[in-house]
């Protein structure tokens, strides 16, 4: 019997925005965009060249998931699980454009927000490929800083799911 679903519901929301094609780099040539680096967990390498989406990683420390149970019915054979996971998309410009940053940064969060919504063509969206009742995208927090390497934009996002375990 599984203790959470968090495990899984973290896989499979990297596993689908590792799919999506619009975070792939480029294959038209040398200027196309070089993708989007989707990790998991904290950053390990410097991040100040690419475009990035973090997933179980907060700005402000370690929080990854906050998690509460509770039993869903009188027997107490099934719990339900309701969890948030953070994540945060970091981009950087090279320039001093806060708008340009800006718009990269909400033109990511839409691809996120479109992986994990349902749609005609990706039905089971909104349960992790199944690891989850339900997901959405419930907070986003935006940032915006001027640095030697140009504007940065940060936006933090709680991606919020239910379970039953």
């Amino acid at each position: 019997m599984a203790t959470s679903a968090v495990p899984n519901a973290i896989t499979q929301l990297l596993a689908i925005l590792r799919a999506r094609p619009e975070l792939q780099p480029g294959v038209e040539g040398p200027d196309s965009p070089p993708g989007v680096q989707v990790i998991d967990g904290p950053p390990t390498d410097d991040i100040s060249r690419d475009d990035l989406i973090a997933v179980g990683w907060s700005f402000d420390g370690d929080q990854a998931v906050e998690i509460a149970q509770d039993f869903n019915a009188a027997g107490a054979r099934t719990r339900n699980e309701n969890f948030a996971i953070t994540g945060v998309i970091d981009v950087w410009s090279g320039d001093d454009s806060v708008a340009a940053a800006r718009d990269r940064v909400f033109e990511l969060f839409g691809v996120l927000e479109m992986a994990v919504r349902a749609s005609g063509s990706n039905p089971d969206a909104p349960n992790l490929n199944g690891a989850v009742l339900w997901a959405h995208i419930t907070r986003g927090v935006l940032r915006q800083s001027y640095t030697d390497q140009g504007v940065r934009a940060g936006l933090a996002f709680t991606v919020t799911c239910h379970a039953r375990i």
